[in-house]
């Protein structure tokens, strides 16, 4: 008769604890900064389909690194938990500290009941009226939850970036300057055995949450304008109060003007004047207003 095989409950929490920081260290990292006009959140993603940063509310954003298909699975669950309780409720009763404990719970049941833990570690930030009402929720594999101040930074890489942030940030930069320090410590994460990187533009993936926005204050950066803030010979050092003038993605800023918008645009402001870009709607960039022209349904 053979003997069953035992492993001790602190033998097997450390190994599924090995396992899942092991896949982590693997993913590329993702930095999260405070600045005067709100978070930004700067993640070394070269893919346009699989995203690390997503909107999940209002005033809430979420970070991820680790398996994409762990992660995703997550983020879907936040924005069903946000949408469900602020439909019952009230839209100020979402909150990124209500959504850390949704995840602590999920994270902290599948690490002990599951074979497997998620190999993932996420960030739920909710930018605030004021400076120091920002929160951001840092939360690991095992569901750990910790409230970080100033900034976090998660993936392989994670505690050497941390150590550069903590010497070099400032909690009233602006956002061309936490940008820049972002992208540089990201490029001095190497592994070990490679030299200092130089992230160009279209390798990385970056999102804010403005303060200064009505309601939904999540904006992803298009190439465009992250280009121009990474330059040092150009002036911006903001995103645009305004989103695009140009119909695209209602949640993506690129900077461009109404003279950068193409004849189309320029020909369309023409034909309606201001009164349409009034009654425009910036989060779907289309015209609030009802056509009362008959359809060639109508009888």
């Amino acid at each position: 008769m053979t003997m069953p095989f035992y492993v001790s409950p602190e033998q097997l929490m450390k190994d599924r604890a090995d396992f899942a920081r092991k896949g982590i260290a693997r993913g590329r990292s993702v930095v999260v900064l405070a600045y005067d006009g709100g978070i930004a959140f700067v993640a070394e993603n070269p893919s346009r389909a699989l995203h690390k940063i997503s909107e999940i509310y209002d005033r809430i954003a979420f970070a991820a690194v680790g398996k994409y298909n762990e992660y995703e699975n997550l983020r879907v669950a936040g924005v069903r938990y946000a949408d469900l309780r602020g439909y019952s409720y009230d839209r100020s009763d979402v909150t990124a500290r209500g959504l850390a404990n949704a995840y602590a719970q999920t994270l902290g049941a599948i690490f002990t009941q599951e074979q497997k833990p998620y190999e993932v570690e996420i960030v739920v930030a909710q930018v605030g009226e004021r400076p120091e009402q920002d929160q951001i929720y840092r939360l690991t594999y095992d569901g750990s939850v910790a409230f970080e101040t100033g900034f976090v930074a998660m993936g392989g890489g994670g505690e050497q970036i941390t150590a550069a942030l903590k010497e070099r940030w400032a909690p009233d930069s602006d956002l061309e300057t936490v940008l820049r320090l972002a992208v540089e410590v990201l490029g001095q994460a190497a592994q070990e055995g490679e030299q200092d990187r130089q992230i160009s533009p279209d390798q990385l993936e970056v999102a804010v949450l403005d303060r200064h926005r009505e309601r939904r204050t999540f904006r992803r950066i298009g190439e465009p304008l992250l280009s121009a803030l990474l330059s040092s010979d150009d002036p911006t050092h903001d995103v645009p109060q305004q989103d695009d003038p140009e119909p695209g993605a209602h949640d993506t800023l690129t900077g461009r003007t109404d003279d950068d918008a193409g004849p189309e645009a320029s020909d369309a402001a023409q034909r309606t004047g201001d009164d349409q870009r009034d009654t425009t709607n910036p989060q779907t960039q289309q015209s609030d207003s009802v056509s009362t022209e008959p359809s060639s349904d109508d009888s």
